[in-house]
């Protein structure tokens, strides 16, 4: 049986930076983030702590495809994605269920 996975999205506090990433563990990834564990990271130097987008997969090469997909398309399909999920762009850590 293979482990599931997400897709989420990070951004700053101004909502002006997007970071794109694929994990099997959300809430210990997002804490991460969050809590600067890698201090050189992308997302520690642009401060991107609040979580505005996740989807669950059933497997995490489902979730690495589509995280490859999300990426590889405009800033604008990034924040349509988020918009549908969370149009008030709101930090979602805490509905993290795991």
């Amino acid at each position: 049986m293979s482990k599931g996975g997400y897709v989420y999205i990070l951004t700053n506090q101004y909502d002006a930076i997007l970071y794109t990433g694929v994990t099997s563990e959300l809430r210990n990834r997002t804490w991460q983030h969050k809590n600067n564990y890698y201090p050189d990271s992308f997302t520690s130097k642009y401060k991107c702590y609040k979580l505005v987008f996740y989807i669950f997969f059933e497997s995490i090469g489902e979730a690495i495809t589509e995280e490859k997909r999300i990426k590889a398309g405009k800033r604008q399909n990034k924040i349509d994605l988020i918009n549908k999920l969370n149009p008030q762009w709101k930090d979602l850590y805490d509905l993290i269920e795991e």
